[in-house]
């Protein structure tokens, strides 16, 4: 690619002056939209459960020139869903325009073999939890004036992978 047709495709997507923010952002697909987000040009925040994770990520984005931040969640406890709120909130100045709701978990077992706390496990760190964030952040998106949700689902909600079906009713719920 020549760099005029480089620069016209910079400026046609870019996304500079954007805020996002990418649940589960240290790994896979997470990691990904986050690096994709950021290169564009959007200020991104994403948190995970884990705070070595966390920080690794945070400064190899650093070393990109990324501006990325982000902090410590466990998508699957409502106060920790909203204190991430808040601190995106303090971040963007009440302003968000992309929410990436990436979290998930699995448990590959029989559909028999599943306890109630799995069960509970799965659907409340993959579909409540994006539920309560696109709620929670539904005042900042409107106050950006121009606001997306994302959900980040799988082929299992389709077709039989053998990844579970309760993580399957999950990702075809979002």
């Amino acid at each position: 690619m020549s760099n005029s047709e480089s620069s016209s495709t910079g400026s046609r997507w870019s996304l500079k002056g954007t805020t996002a923010l990418v649940t589960g952002g240290t790994r896979g697909i997470g990691h990904a939209v986050v690096e994709e987000l950021a290169e564009f040009g959007a200020s991104v925040y994403t948190c995970s459960r884990n705070e070595d994770e966390l920080n690794a990520c945070l400064k190899e984005w650093k070393k990109k020139g990324f501006s990325v931040s982000g902090s410590v969640c466990d998508a699957s406890s409502p106060p920790q869903r909203e204190n991430l709120i808040q601190q995106v909130t303090s971040t963007f100045n009440g302003k968000l325009n992309i929410l990436v709701n990436n979290v998930g978990t699995n448990v590959r077992k029989p559909t028999i073999e599943y306890t109630a706390e799995e069960y509970s496990k799965l659907m409340t760190t993959n579909l409540d939890s994006a539920y309560h964030l696109s709620q929670l952040t539904y005042s900042l998106l409107k106050a950006s004036g121009n606001g997306s949700i994302v959900f980040i689902s799988s082929v299992a909600s389709l077709t039989s992978v053998g990844s579970g079906t309760i993580y399957a009713a999950t990702k075809d719920a979002c």
